[in-house]
């Protein structure tokens, strides 16, 4: 039987939303355009850190990718058909000001102002992430986000972006989980630029979110009609047991991940805790006085990723000696827990999850602005265009959790399923496919997957029942 004669009825069903309700799908230019050196484009930190050996499971890079840069229109073409009402992607900072400043690449924004005119075209709304982790290379070898310029120089970025293509797009995402630029980056390793450290890796979290901030001001000057967010990357941190190390384990979890970011965006202060976590592995001296005003400056809305909840247990540190320590060693032992389930990568189900994550936002943040939750998605490891029914229970699954949470009150304004296509998951290589498209990779040939056409004919009984 093929995707298309399958029985739609036996298929879960999308909860009722409100009317407006935003349907999209989501990528990243680093894991889709390729075009790596054409029409002008500088190395980002992702074209480095793809080079060291070992760093990607597979050898892979983004050098082609799913070569969105000269399939574009077919992939709008995707959207339309499946009858997404908006489409989050993201501006290569080096395709368009190849060295991060300076000369801008006019061949850059051209590419970006076709796409969008073609989403204009088919009546998709865009949303554009500003920054998804792709540093260019010169500013990283004059310090990356460690150094305050850096912010600067993406607040320069964001307005020549703005005067290019703010006719046309109003909804604005400065940066993607900071979280990862940041920690998964510089601390951990795992990330470009690949690196292990502790202030140098925490004046990054702050220089980022100081970027946000000054990205949002010149947003706002040069379009005053721009509706501005930030996308962060959430997960409840769930203790092993009810004892105090437990416990205080989580808590340092939920320091690192999710509340050094959303307290200062959300609250314009540091949260509690985060300077006695890191005593001894910074002073903190990359603060100055109004940061957090910069910072703090209201959104339009929050963009909410999220995909697990993290299960963590007390660990001794890793690294004893503070001075040592990168940022990422808190103390703590993450571990898969019995009987939940858990997708090809190992990342465990729990759609409860989404749900306490947004009603746990509005409870401690009275003036939340609305939320779209721009990313959410389940990779599995065939390489082939499988009937993918897991994804389809994944989606439905969440999207219950976000019903429930507007029930309770959240303002949940949108969902972003990641991915729209099969793509380069970072470090992973191009193992894990989180596409409702699958892509084959030596030809470039796309293939919606059993869960497009679910989607498909849910979005269109919406719109015509």
């Amino acid at each position: 039987m093929s995707l298309m004669e399958i029985d739609e009825r036996e298929k879960p069903r999308l909860p009722d939303v409100p009317a407006g309700f935003v349907w999209g799908t989501a990528t990243a230019a680093y894991q889709i355009e390729g075009g790596a050196a054409e029409d002008g484009r500088g190395p980002s930190i992702w074209d480095t850190f793809t080079r060291v050996p070992g760093a990607i499971a597979d050898g892979s890079s983004g050098d082609v990718a799913c070569d969105h840069y000269h399939r574009w229109a077919e992939d709008v073409d995707l959207l339309a058909e499946l009858g997404a009402d908006a489409y989050r992607f993201s501006i290569s900072w080096s395709r368009v000001l190849p060295t991060g400043s300076g000369a801008v690449n006019q061949a850059g924004l051209d590419f970006y102002r076709r796409l969008t005119d073609r989403l204009a075209e088919r009546g998709i709304r865009p949303f554009v992430t500003l920054y998804h982790w792709d540093l260019p290379q010169a500013l990283e070898e004059r310090g990356g986000w460690r150094s305050r310029d850096t912010a600067e120089r993406f607040a320069e970025y964001a307005g020549v972006v703005a005067d290019a293509l703010g006719d046309r797009v109003h909804d604005w995402i400065t940066l993607n989980e900071p979280y990862c630029s940041s920690i998964t980056g510089y601390a951990e390793g795992r990330h470009a630029p690949g690196t292990r450290e502790g202030h140098g890796a925490l004046a990054a979290v702050h220089h980022l979110l100081l970027g946000h901030g000054l990205a949002t001001r010149v947003l706002r000057e040069r379009r005053p009609d721009a509706r501005v967010g930030i996308t962060l990357n959430l997960s409840p941190a769930v203790p092993a047991s009810g004892d105090e190390a437990d416990l205080a384990a989580a808590a340092r979890q939920d320091l690192l991940v999710n509340r050094q970011f959303t307290d200062p965006v959300l609250a314009g202060a540091y949260p509690a805790g985060l300077t006695e976590l890191y005593d001894g592995v910074t002073d903190f001296g990359f603060r100055r006085d109004g940061d957090l005003e910069i910072i703090s400056a209201p959104l339009d809305f929050l963009g909410v990723n999220y995909y697990y909840r993290i299960h963590v247990a007390d660990a001794p540190f890793a690294e004893p000696d503070p001075a040592r320590r990168s940022a990422y060693d808190i103390g703590v032992r993450t571990f898969k827990p019995d009987g939940v389930p858990v997708t090809d990568l190992g990342w465990p189900i729990e759609p409860e999850g989404l749900r306490a994550t947004l009603t746990g936002l509005a409870d401690r943040f009275p003036a939340l602005p609305p939320i779209y939750v721009t990313e959410n998605g389940r990779a599995e490891l065939a390489p082939g265009p499988v009937p993918d029914p897991e994804r389809i229970d994944f989606v439905a699954g969440h999207l219950a959790a976000v019903r429930a949470a507007m029930d309770a009150g959240v303002d949940v304004r949108g969902y972003f399923y990641w991915s729209l296509i099969d793509n380069f998951e970072w470090a992973r290589g191009y193992g894990p496919r989180f596409g409702l498209v699958h892509i084959d990779y030596a030809t470039g040939t796309r293939t919606p997957k059993e869960s497009f056409h679910w989607l498909r004919a849910e979005l269109r009984s919406r719109r015509t029942g």
